[in-house]
């Protein structure tokens, strides 16, 4: 299974990038963890929003709505997948205080990019989850003198308690032990990606050819 830190891919560059590492992967099917920006896709993807989409393509994915530019993107917004024997489930969008409460339907423009707590509620009665994708960290993860993760993530990991959490947004490869979970962040496609074992949940990073 091929796994894609962040992509960028509106940019042509990055997209470039982003084909290539299919390309060399050469997976049936891939995870990736947000910020994606293009939805035409190579081969079946199951991705979570970041805070960098365009979010009227986001917003019809949602929906179910067809649109000529979506090719095998599915959205995993508080829902759950079975994938090569996993349950994966995923929270789309960052956090913003402010907008944590409100109904996603207040949401306007660009602050679509955030989850609310109802995302969190929906997401946390998933049983069984296996490997749960954020855009955003759990605390413990990261530091840049302070821990930029959210608190919302770790009540993520106790309520459907994965045995992996795989996270974008940082742009860097760093691992942790949370909450009896490992927990990775992804470099970004433009420099590594990454392919899973599904059944011993190995991870394997290789540089994205140029």
């Amino acid at each position: 299974m091929l796994i894609l830190g962040d992509a960028h891919a509106a940019d042509p560059n990055r997209r470039t990038a982003l084909l290539s590492a299919y390309d060399a992967a050469n997976a049936e099917v891939a995870c990736q963890l947000g910020d994606l920006e293009w939805y035409d896709l190579p081969v079946e993807t199951w991705f979570v929003a970041g805070n960098n989409e365009d979010f009227d393509v986001i917003d019809a994915i949602r929906h179910d709505a067809e649109r000529s530019d979506v090719i095998n993107a599915h959205l995993l917004a508080s829902t759950s997948v079975e994938l090569e024997g996993l349950r994966v489930a995923g929270l789309s969008g960052n956090h913003a205080p402010t907008q944590y409460d409100l109904p996603r339907s207040e949401l306007e423009g660009d602050r679509r990019r955030h989850f609310t707590r109802t995302d969190v509620e929906r997401l946390a009665g998933i049983e069984g989850v296996d490997v749960l994708l954020t855009h955003e960290a759990p605390t413990g993860l990261l530091s840049y003198g302070y821990d930029p993760g959210c608190e919302h993530i770790n009540e993520l990991l106790d309520a459907t308690d994965p045995d992996l959490c795989l996270v974008g947004h940082h742009h860097r490869h760093r691992e942790a032990e949370i909450r009896g979970c490992r927990v990775v962040s992804l470099a970004p496609v433009w420099e590594r990606y990454y392919t899973l074992d599904p059944t011993a949940l190995t991870l394997e990073s290789y540089e994205t050819p140029d």
